[in-house]
C-alpha cells in the first residue's frame, strides 16, 4: 500500500519560497465560525479552543505562518519599537489576518498572503503580534500594498476584535495594542519569528 501521512501544519508546511514578501498561511479561522478553531500542537488536527463567548466574529481569514514561533527575537523587537517591558514572546506560531475579497467558507487550508504590515499585540506582557496580509491574487486588495493603504476603520475593526474577543464587558482587558505598524516592519517581525522558530526546534 502507498500510505501518505499529512504534513503537521506548523512543522511539515513550508513558509514559502519568497518569504517574507509572500508566505505560506495556514487558516483556522473564517468570519462565519461561531467557534475558535486552533491548531492542536501535538497532533496537527484543528480543534475547538472554544465557542466565541459573546458576539464577536473574527474580521477576516485568520490563521498562522508555519514553521515561526514568538520568541526571544520577536519578543526583544516588540520591547524595541514599543518602549514596554516584554518578558518573551507568547510561544505559539506568528499569527495572521488574511483579507480576501471573496468568502471562504471554513479554515484548515492552505493559501498564499503577500504582507502589508501588522499590528504589536501585548497578552498579559507577551508578544503576539498580528500579521496583516492580502490574499495573492485578490482582485480588489491586491491594489493595498502598505497598511497605510487601509481605511483606519477597518484597521480599528481589527483592533477591536482583538481587545474584546475573550473579555467578559466588566473585566479589564489584558491585552493591548502598542503600534501598528507597516510592511517593512511586518518582513522584519516575520524573519525574527523565523529565526525564533530555528532556534526553537531546529538548533536543539
Amino acid at each position: 500500500m502507498n500510505i501518505q501521512y499529512k504534513a503537521h501544519p506548523w512543522h511539515g508546511i513550508s513558509p514559502g519560497d519568497n518569504t517574507p514578501t509572500v508566505v505560506t498561511a495556514f487558516i483556522e479561522i473564517v468570519p462565519s465560525d461561531t467557534v475558535k478553531y486552533e491548531i492542536d500542537k501535538e497532533t496537527g488536527y484543528l480543534k475547538i479552543d472554544r465557542p466565541q463567548k459573546y458576539s464577536n466574529t473574527i474580521p477576516t481569514l485568520y490563521g498562522f505562518i508555519p514553521q515561526t514561533y514568538c520568541g526571544e527575537r520577536v519578543a526583544e523587537f516588540a520591547e524595541l519599537k514599543s518602549g514596554q517591558e516584554v518578558a518573551k514572546g507568547d510561544g505559539d506560531p506568528l499569527d495572521i489576518c488574511v483579507l480576501s475579497e471573496r468568502s471562504v467558507t471554513h479554515g484548515d487550508i492552505l493559501l498564499q498572503a503577500i504582507p502589508i504590515g501588522g499590528f504589536r499585540l501585548l497578552d498579559g506582557g507577551e508578544a503576539d503580534d498580528k500579521i496583516i496580509a492580502v490574499m495573492r491574487g485578490d482582485e480588489f486588495y491586491r491594489q493595498w500594498n502598505d497598511v497605510s493603504d487601509c481605511p483606519e476603520s477597518y484597521i480599528n475593526r481589527l483592533k477591536h476584535y482583538f481587545l474584546t474577543y475573550k473579555q467578559l464587558p466588566s473585566e479589564k482587558s489584558s491585552c493591548e495594542i502598542t503600534n501598528v505598524y507597516g510592511r517593512d516592519e511586518a518582513h522584519e517581525v516575520i524573519r525574527r519569528a523565523m529565526d525564533d522558530y530555528q532556534s526553537r526546534f531546529i538548533a536543539e
